[in-house]
């Protein structure tokens, strides 16, 4: 038998925890999870406390009650958990893209102008886009319908509608999360958003 390594101590503690953080976010108790699991509430409750070997079949098992992957139960990759954003002072934008699906972006942008009342300035694309207002009041406009966001309302759209966005009586600041349709639909030729979204 191999001794285990620090690392391997760790690993087996963190799959202990995030097993039983799922159940308690189901608001499963130890019998209903091991129902689940084909599990008796002793051996569960063993595999818990740290009392009882991790076998690879239950953690399969166990992976697939608590609606999950064996992958994501065992994952540890913690690195770069800290990022920065590319900011675009011209445009008062910062981006950051989303490490776990790099076609997703998060956007925030201070708008002054409100939304162009041109229909041919409006954009539609493929994709999905949500957004909150951190301050101020914004205008999105869908098509023919226009919507007041005030400050911690939230829209989502799918971007096949026609929209643009822009403030309303004064500076406003949203946060943007689009699709890699949504972002690509709204890239220039130079790779950078345009004006008319928060994307």
């Amino acid at each position: 038998m191999l001794p285990m390594t620090q690392e391997d101590g760790d690993l087996d503690s963190l799959v202990r925890k995030r097993i039983r953080a799922l159940r308690v976010a189901q608001g499963w108790s130890l019998e209903e999870l091991a129902s689940r699991a084909h599990l008796s509430q002793s051996s569960l409750s063993r595999i818990e406390n740290g009392r009882r070997r991790l076998a690879l079949d239950q953690l399969v098992t166990l992976a697939r009650a608590l609606g999950t992957t064996l992958d994501q139960l065992v994952e540890t990759a913690t690195e770069d958990v800290v990022t920065s954003p590319t900011i675009d002072g011209a445009h008062g934008r910062m981006r950051w893209t989303v490490k776990a699906d790099p076609g997703m972006s998060v956007v925030r942008q201070r708008m002054t102008e409100p939304p162009p009342e041109n229909p041919a300035r409006m954009r539609a694309h493929p994709g999905r886009e949500w957004l909150v207002v951190l301050s101020g009041t914004a205008i999105l406009v869908l098509g023919h319908r226009r919507f007041r966001l005030e400050t911690h309302q939230a829209a989502e759209f799918p971007t096949m509608m026609p929209h643009a966005i822009g403030a309303d009586g004064g500076p406003c600041e949203i946060l943007g999360i689009f699709d890699r349709e949504a972002r690509r639909g709204h890239q220039s030729d130079s790779g950078d958003v345009t004006r008319d979204a928060p994307g």
